[in-house]
């Protein structure tokens, strides 16, 4: 039996994930969340629907490329990028900006930094994000006003059986573990039902990523997000404590090739789902919004 995620101690620190949901890439997104967004991007050629609106979720955090690959896709709709992130808004719109000298610049609609109509969108595109929310519940119920009544949302997020080989490594050691827990698909699956999707479709891969050395996994590492445990290393580490770490990773982590190369393990789930038009009980006093009441006029009376 599922707990209710709702009743869970809470496995994120709030501040922290705050603070990285407003820090902008360095150099660009993340390739890891690039090659997730390429592989989410090929399953949409099993969805036959072709959407008039699509919006793409904080896509500097989730891929740009990826993007790139939804507006060629759907290339006569209309496309909105949503940052929830003030700040980021500029880096975002700079980088999205098509070059004067590209042809890219007259073809199809440009995304569009703003609300989307009140409707909503008929696909909503969500890469790499739901993992490193605070309150997925929250956003889940945030991404579910966004959808249009019959519209979809596809999301991707890390799954528990990320870094399994580091986590190992800083139990045998006796120190806080080296990243937040991560959902498992089936709870996903109950909180997307629980925020009003339907149908909802889970699926999951494990990526197996190799690095010649110890810090050049963890220079990556750092580039995918941060630790949001609320009992992480409250303190920097010394240099002891670094060179200790490198030299445990190859034992703990070996890839196949041996040398001292780190192999570690990355599970990821892939989560798509329908918003079906609302369904709202018969009381005394019924309140329903104005976008709910405009699409149950369309289809028929509450609750038929």
């Amino acid at each position: 039996m599922t707990t209710d995620p709702a009743q869970r101690p809470p496995t994120i620190d709030a501040t922290a994930a705050a603070r990285w949901s407003r820090l902008a890439p360095a150099a660009g997104s993340p390739w890891l969340h690039e090659e997730i967004g390429r592989r989410m991007e090929d399953r949409l050629q099993w969805i036959k629907a072709q959407p008039k609106r699509w919006a793409d979720w904080s896509p500097l955090h989730g891929g740009l490329e990826a993007h790139a690959l939804l507006s060629r896709r759907y290339r006569t709709a209309e496309s909105f990028v949503i940052e929830p992130e003030a700040p980021l808004v500029p880096a975002t719109g700079r980088a999205l900006a098509a070059p004067w000298w590209t042809a890219r610049r007259w073809q199809g609609p440009r995304p569009r930094f703003e609300a989307p109509p009140e409707e909503g969108v008929d696909v909503l595109w969500a890469n790499m994000a739901l993992h490193m929310a605070a309150d997925p519940q929250a956003l889940i119920a945030r991404w579910h006003r966004l959808v249009a009544t019959d519209g979809f949302l596809m999301f991707s997020c890390l799954g528990p059986d990320t870094l399994r080989e580091l986590r190992l490594l800083h139990e045998a050691s006796g120190w806080p573990p080296p990243s937040h827990e991560f959902t498992d698909m089936h709870d996903w699956g109950d909180m997307l039902v629980g925020a009003g999707f339907a149908e909802p479709v889970m699926d999951m891969e494990h990526i197996v990523l190799t690095w010649p050395s110890a810090e050049r996994a963890l220079a990556e590492l750092r580039t995918l997000g941060r630790n949001l445990h609320p009992q992480r290393f409250r303190a920097l580490r010394g240099r002891r404590w670094h060179q200790a770490l490198c030299e445990a990773l190859p034992r703990f982590a070996p890839a196949a090739e041996g040398n001292g190369h780190i192999a570690l393990t990355f599970e990821i789930i892939y989560g798509h789902a329908f918003k079906p038009a609302p369904r709202v009980a018969l009381a005394a006093e019924s309140a329903v919004s104005l976008r709910e009441m405009r699409s149950m006029l369309q289809r028929g009376r509450p609750g038929a």
